[in-house]
C-alpha cells in the first residue's frame, strides 16, 4: 500500500533506539525525510550513519527535549536542513518515580510529567503553526496502555493519561485545518535497553514465563515494528478520518474496553 508520504518531513523524538528508531525507519522507508533527536550523541550518530547507508535522508540532533532551548534547537535544525515538518512523532517517555506514593518525591513526579507530557506539548506548539497554514499535518503521540488503565509508576501513568487527553482536545481544534492528532498505546514492547529487556535480564525464566502467561495473551512480548507501521499509517492520508483516537498496539494485553 502506497501511503503517499514521499517527500514529507518527519520529526521523531527519541529516535536512536526502540520505538522511535523504528518509527523513523518506517517513515524513511515510505519516502519521508526524517529528523531524529536523542540525548546520547554516540548512539545518535550510529543511527544516522545506518540510515544514510540505506539511502534514507536523515538529520540527527543531540537534544534533551525536556529542556525548552534544546527542543527549539531540534525544531530549528529540522527546518534548516530538511524543511518545515509535516509530521511529528512524540516518542520520548519513561518512568521517573515510583508506583508507591510515599516512595516518590515531588521532583520525580515533575520529571515524569516533563518527559511523558510537557515535552510533547512543547514540540506540538512549535510545529502546529506551519501545519495549520499549509492545511496538512500529522501528529502521532506515543502513549501507553497504562495511560488508559492502571499500571506502571504514578508519574508515568499520569503523564501518559494526560497525553491521551491533551491529544483528544487538540485534535478537535486542528482537524478543520487537516492537521490530525492521534495517540498510539503500546503494550509491553521488548527491545534492547527497554524496561522489559531489563525485566527479563533481572528475573528468572520462571518469573518471566509467569508474567507472560498472566498478562500477554499473545504469549510473547511485543516488538517495535508494528508500532512503526501504525505510526506510518496514522501519518498518511489513508488515515484521513482518524483524529483524536488512541490505538492500542498491545497483542490484546490491555483489559480496558475503551
Amino acid at each position: 500500500m502506497d501511503l503517499g508520504l514521499e517527500g514529507r518531513v518527519a520529526m521523531i523524538t527519541g529516535g536512536s533506539n526502540g520505538l522511535g528508531k523504528q518509527a523513523a525507519q518506517t517513515l524513511a522507508r515510505e519516502g519521508c525525510k526524517v529528523s531524529i533527536c536523542a540525548r546520547g550523541q554516540e548512539r545518535l550518530d550510529a543511527v544516522v550513519l545506518e540510515f544514510r547507508a540505506q539511502g534514507y535522508q536523515v538529520q540527527g540532533t543531540q537534544a534533551d527535549v525536556t529542556i525548552d532551548a534544546e527542543a527549539q534547537r531540534f525544531y530549528q535544525n529540522t527546518v534548516d536542513n530538511l524543511g518545515q515538518p509535516d509530521i511529528l512523532v512524540n516518542n520520548v517517555g519513561g518512568r521517573r518515580g515510583s508506583a508507591v506514593f510515599e516512595e516518590m518525591t515531588l521532583e520525580q513526579f515533575q520529571e515524569g510529567l516533563d518527559v511523558n507530557l510537557i515535552c510533547a506539548v512543547r514540540l506540538m506548539a512549535l510545529v502546529l503553526p506551519h501545519m495549520k497554514s499549509q492545511r496538512w499535518g500529522r501528529i502521532v503521540n506515543i502513549s501507553s496502555i497504562y495511560g488508559r488503565e492502571y499500571g506502571g509508576s504514578m508519574d508515568y501513568m499520569t503523564g501518559k493519561a494526560g497525553l491521551i487527553a491533551f491529544s483528544k482536545h487538540l485534535a478537535l481544534q486542528t482537524i478543520p485545518y487537516n492537521v490530525l492528532v492521534n495517540c498510539i498505546a503500546p503494550g509491553s514492547i521488548d527491545f534492547p535497553g527497554s524496561s522489559w529487556d531489563r525485566f527479563q535480564q533481572n528475573n528468572t525464566a520462571e518469573v518471566v514465563a509467569e508474567f507472560i502467561d498472566r498478562n500477554l495473551p499473545a504469549g510473547k512480548f511485543g516488538w517495535p515494528e508494528p508500532i512503526g507501521e501504525m505510526v506510518a499509517f496514522l501519518a498518511s492520508d489513508r488515515a484521513d478520518l482518524i483524529a483524536g483516537a488512541c490505538v492500542n498496539v498491545d497483542g490484546g494485553q490491555s483489559r480496558s474496553l475503551f
